[in-house]
């Protein structure tokens, strides 16, 4: 299979030698519809120079000044009315002409063998060193009528100039290749490094630096594959905290139970303390019941982000039921509810969102000591819906903070749980993840044992 490099340099030098051959076939159109015309017509005149000089001096004259002529750049051919030739200047590549085109001179018509020579694709008539190729005019003497036929030495005139032309021509394709070579090498090692990098990241490799600094495409691709490099990479350190921070609360609960009930077998245990025990396991079931419920949920909304299921409704009397629903608790700690609760219509999956009240509202009756006070306020802009949750509650340390809607996260040490409290760690991602899905958002402010308040925003439609 042929790399990448190797196709970038085999495709650019066909492609220079595909543009040289269709170069060399359009400059020799302009020359056989342009220039050749003009050539002729300079060509005719410089043969009619010729004649002219010749007809107004001695015969004698004549051989010396035709081969001064010569010697100066051109090629010429007399041909006597008796048939006798002469050749002036270099020699013709091939010296053979029609006697009938010679007749046709000597009748004293002018012939324009450069401007009828035949064009072809891949032969320019300029470089044609043929007597064909030559321009006739008649030179009349006073024994009759000869035929001059004339045309540029091209080897003498341009011959230096061919050596120094065909030398950079050929110094042009060696660099243009060995240019194409390194630059090719240029521009595909960034990709061979990506691809390097691909593998290393199939095998579980995810820290990598491909030091591409480039400003280009590629440059930006190779910037753009290090960030997702970085983000797979984090979601592995998520994926493997997820799976540890799973187990651990898993065997958690398991361990308490396994332990009390092996304690139970044993029959050596007094009434209350087998009901304590009993209370404890139950306790730790829900939990485990309840953190499997709060994964399922996750799972759903990660796979299902845009599967939400829209309705208008009245917020204020959504989060009213909520109220209702865990009245039992807030009323069991003697806990104050200040409501603000206007009407606001919100379209939105109501049944999301009534887990989002739930879960704020659990979460303020846990952490609010007795006797102390759970705020609700509902307001709305032309766009948005705004509710805040706020509790007297035991707060949440600064530095905890950034962390709380992490899964599975705890701030433990701002907010010491009485055992048989003890929640999962999902809830509040839960929370951020559906005010997410809706396009809202949420915020916090808190301060140890102050009190925290939860600033929800969600648009209206």
């Amino acid at each position: 299979m042929k790399s990448l490099y190797l196709r970038i340099v085999l495709t650019t030098i066909a492609v220079m030698m595909l543009s040289s051959v269709l170069a060399f076939v359009l400059a020799n159109v302009y020359y056989q519809y342009k220039l050749k015309p003009i050539n002729d017509s300079k060509i005719t005149q410089v043969a009619e120079n010729i004649k002219l000089f010749c007809e107004s001096h001695p015969a004698s004259a004549r051989e010396p000044y035709l081969e001064s002529i010569g010697a100066l750049g051109y090629q010429i051919y007399v041909v006597e009315p008796g048939g006798k030739s002469s050749f002036y200047g270099g020699a013709f590549r091939n010296a053979e002409l029609a006697p009938s085109i010679i007749k046709q001179v000597q009748q004293g018509e002018v012939y324009h063998g450069i401007g009828q020579f035949p064009s072809k694709a891949f032969i320019t008539g300029f470089f044609d060193n043929t007597l064909v190729n030559t321009i006739g005019v008649p030179l009349h003497y006073d024994t009759g009528t000869y035929a001059l036929f004339v045309r540029p030495n091209i080897d003498m005139l341009l011959g230096e100039l061919h050596i120094f032309l065909a030398v950079i021509v050929v110094l042009i394709i060696l660099l243009s290749i060995l240019l194409v070579v390194v630059s090719t090498r240029y521009i595909v090692k960034p990709i061979t490094k990506l691809t390097e990098a691909t593998q290393l990241i199939s095998q579980g490799t995810y820290h990598l630096k491909l030091n591409v600094n480039r400003k280009d495409e590629i440059g930006r691709l190779a910037s753009h594959f290090a960030q997702m490099a970085k983000g797979l990479e984090q979601l592995e350190a998520m994926r493997q905290e997820f799976v540890s921070n799973v187990s651990h609360e898993i065997q958690s609960p398991l361990s308490s139970i396994q332990g009390f009930s092996q304690t139970l077998q044993t029959g050596e245990v007094s009434e209350e303390e087998r009901n304590h025990y009993l209370a404890v396991i139950e306790s730790e079931a829900k939990r485990m019941s309840q953190m499997s419920r709060q994964l399922l949920m996750l799972a759903s909304l990660d796979k299902e982000q845009d599967a939400l299921e829209k309705t208008t409704f009245n917020m204020a009397e959504q989060i009213k039921e909520v109220l209702l629903t865990t009245e039992w608790s807030w009323r069991q700690k003697e806990l104050a509810i200040n409501m603000q609760l206007p009407e606001v219509l919100i379209s939105a999956d109501q049944r999301l969102l009534h887990q989002v009240w739930v879960n704020l509202m659990t979460n303020s009756i846990k952490f609010t000591p007795e006797g102390g006070t759970i705020s609700i306020r509902l307001h709305q802009d032309d766009k948005n819906g705004y509710v805040d949750f706020k509790d007297s509650g035991i707060g949440i340390a600064e530095e905890n903070i950034p962390y709380i809607f992490n899964r599975f996260y705890k701030a433990d040490k701002a907010r010491s749980r009485k055992e048989g409290e003890t929640g999962s760690g999902l809830g509040l991602a839960i929370t951020q993840k559906i005010i997410s899905l809706h396009g809202g958002t949420i915020t916090v402010e808190s301060r140890v044992n102050e009190g925290t308040e939860f600033h929800i925003k969600l648009p209206l439609k």
